[in-house]
């Protein structure tokens, strides 16, 4: 026993044959956003209402799964392809005007007036930074600038356009459709990102080595240890070779506890929270590039892009075109869905 041992017995009143336990690694912190979920009132700082849920959290969700972002970004870029853009407004605008919608609930869009006061252009306003007036008239721009000031500005509430998506519990902002499954977004990017730190972590702790040989001394155990703490990182996978002549050939045992890799139920969660939040964005999933599990598939792409047309996009269509009512000018307008065309075309009897 070396002398720090020896001191350590000592002190606790306990002998040479002390059973000594350590882990590999430190413990790692488990992401937790449920907090994200717990509705609240506007609350007002007296010149602006505070959203119900913070935006900013909400804005990282939306990278927290790809089957959370990607069917985002397909009906996003449906609408792009449709929209037809004018003088008034550019696609560019539109775009991120939609997407703001699809993410926080909430799309902006601010009149830029020429000097004569007619429209001049519309420009998009982020929902992230952007806040609704005490008097519920006007709004407020409310940014972070590089070097960490706020800057504030307020505009007249007849310059801004509001698309909300309507919730129950409150009337100042929109919330998005997608809330009841963010549980099951974080829990799917929880998995993953357990995964990608089991498999970066190296050691794959699974077992108990149980070392009682005689013939092994405390400096041979330390070295054994070490090599074993070595084994995290760049050096996992490697061969360990222990050489004790002499030795008892059941000095060392290798104690399984648990296969990690085999029992941590990753492909279920995986599978469980992408049907959840996929049922939430009412995406089928041919239409993503998912593959099926199953020999029969997802059924004919056609006629679920031709489905999902008719029930999703077309209602998000005549949402978007709110704007025209407000500003009196037809500046969203949308051309024919070309795969329909095309589908038409195809299915026309050649003329005789």
């Amino acid at each position: 026993m070396s002398k720090n041992r020896k001191h350590a017995a000592a002190a606790t009143g306990q002998g040479a044959g002390d059973v000594e336990v350590f882990t590999f690694g430190e413990p790692e912190a488990v992401l937790e956003r449920r907090w994200l979920l717990d509705y609240l009132s506007c609350a007002s700082n007296g010149r602006w209402f505070e959203p119900p849920v913070s935006f900013a959290e909400l804005g990282k969700t939306f990278r927290a799964a790809v089957h959370h972002s990607s069917p985002i970004y397909f009906k996003r870029n449906l609408l792009i392809e449709m929209f037809e853009p004018s003088r008034l407004l550019s696609r560019a605008a539109f775009g991120a005007y939609v997407l703001d919608f699809l993410i926080y609930g909430n799309g902006y869009l601010r009149r830029i007036d020429n000097r004569l006061g007619a429209p001049l252009r519309l420009e998009h306003m982020p929902s992230l930074y952007t806040r609704r007036a005490e008097d519920l008239v006007d709004f407020w721009f409310v940014a972070r600038t590089p070097t960490g000031a706020i800057d504030e500005q307020r505009f007249a509430g007849a310059s801004v356009f509001q698309l909300k998506e309507y919730d129950s519990e409150q009337e100042v902002y929109g919330l998005p459709e997608y809330l009841a499954a963010l549980n099951s977004a974080l829990l799917n990017e929880a998995a993953t990102v357990f995964r990608r730190r089991y498999f970066k972590n190296g050691s794959h702790a699974g077992f108990i080595l149980y070392l009682t040989d005689a013939k092994l001394s405390d400096v041979d155990a330390d070295a054994l240890r070490n090599k074993l703490r070595q084994s995290k990182g760049v050096g996992n996978f490697q061969n360990l070779f222990l050489h004790a002549p002499g030795g008892d050939k059941d000095g060392v045992k290798l104690i399984p506890v648990g296969e990690v890799a085999a029992k941590d139920e990753f492909s279920n969660i995986k599978s469980a929270t992408r049907d959840d939040v996929l049922a939430a964005h009412r995406v089928p999933p041919q239409l993503l590039g998912i593959l099926p599990n199953n020999t029969g598939g997802f059924g004919d792409v056609e006629k679920a892009a031709r489905s999902f047309y008719f029930n999703e996009i077309q209602p998000l269509q005549r949402q978007l075109a709110a704007v025209n009512d407000w500003l009196g000018v037809e500046v969203v307008k949308f051309g024919p869905y070309k795969l329909l065309d095309s589908l038409a075309a195809s299915s026309t009897p050649p003329a005789s």
